[in-house]
């Protein structure tokens, strides 16, 4: 029986004409920001996709006219397939949440080309209901649909080679100076979800802090701290913002920030607009100099983590 592999992500506008949409795709989604009672999820998508059009825009026109992370994503799957190569042909797969090409669509491409059992796998490293559980479900639905049988892998923030992976982008910067302040940067999450018991706050602290274990081992103790952004919507949101540390450290004297996104794989408007531009700005109006790590994008440590998780969620499937 075919086996093939899924990477899933959140997907991005590929032009500016996608934007509107692409948005409204995005707060239809009730696992992120329910609006209001379940009706009038969609009209009021609808109102706040057409209120953000120019100003999502504007952003998108400053990073190339769009979203890097189809493309960054698909060559993430040609990386992966091939380092799968030793188990078999298993063909590597993209389907995205909010925009083309759609997880759905991709799930019925794999039937259609003799897959009978999918591995799906989550390109968000951190659980959460507004990210992995989003996609996933979607996926095992249409998995259903088409037949197929299918296994999901949701979380792997603990992953050994992904804590390397990230340790070695941000060797690259310290090796530079290490005078400076770590500051790992997440999307934030509505403190609602983590209320009702959502882990994501939990497994982004202790990414944080395996990390930090491993440096320590190398350049002792280092000042880091834990910041989240990306908010969105009237609702109390996880604190603090990566803007206000940015001030608050430029007020305690610090002059060099080195920003880590702690909880994205891959380059798209969080670390191309909001950090590389936004608060690069900010950063500099206070007299601070701020860096980012490099994504990880189709690092072999990030490809040779995606490729252990797939052969042991291969055996499980097969």
């Amino acid at each position: 029986m075919k086996t093939g592999v899924m990477l899933l992500n959140l997907g991005g506008p590929d032009s500016l004409d996608a934007v509107r949409p692409f948005l409204f795709n995005l707060f239809s989604d009730r696992d992120i920001i329910p609006l209001g009672p379940k009706p009038l999820q969609k009209p009021l998508a609808w109102m706040i996709s057409i209120l953000r059009a120019p100003k999502t825009k504007k952003a998108y026109s400053l990073i190339g006219g769009g979203s890097p992370i189809l493309k960054i994503t698909s060559e993430q799957a040609m990386a992966l397939q091939k380092e799968l190569t030793d188990i078999g042909d298993i063909p590597v797969y993209v389907g995205m949440r909010y925009w083309h090409p759609f997880i759905e669509d991709s799930v019925k491409k794999a039937s259609e080309e003799g897959c009978k059992r999918l591995i799906g796998l989550s390109l968000y490293p951190h659980y959460s209901r507004a990210t992995t559980y989003s996609a996933m479900s979607v996926f095992k639905r249409a998995c259903i649909k088409e037949g197929l049988k299918y296994t999901g892998i949701d979380s792997w923030h603990n992953h050994s080679l992904y804590i390397e992976a990230l340790v070695e982008k941000i060797k690259a910067k310290l090796e530079q100076d290490r005078d400076t302040l770590i500051l790992f940067s997440a999307h934030g999450l509505p403190v609602k979800f983590i209320e009702e018991g959502d882990p994501y706050l939990d497994e982004i602290k202790t990414t944080t802090e395996l990390v930090m274990k491993r440096l320590s081992k190398e350049y002792g103790a280092l000042l880091y701290r834990l910041a989240f952004q990306s908010r969105s919507g009237p609702m109390k949101w996880l604190e603090p913002s990566t803007d206000e540390v940015i001030v608050e450290a430029a007020e305690e004297g610090i002059r060099k920030i080195l920003v880590v996104p702690i909880s994205f794989v891959s380059d798209h408007i969080e670390t191309l607009y909001e950090i590389d531009i936004l608060y690069r700005e900010l950063a500099d109006r206070y007299g601070v100099a701020l860096e980012r790590t490099e994504s990880l994008n189709t690092s072999k440590l990030l490809i040779a983590t995606l490729k252990e998780l797939v052969m042991e969620a291969y055996k499980r499937i097969t």
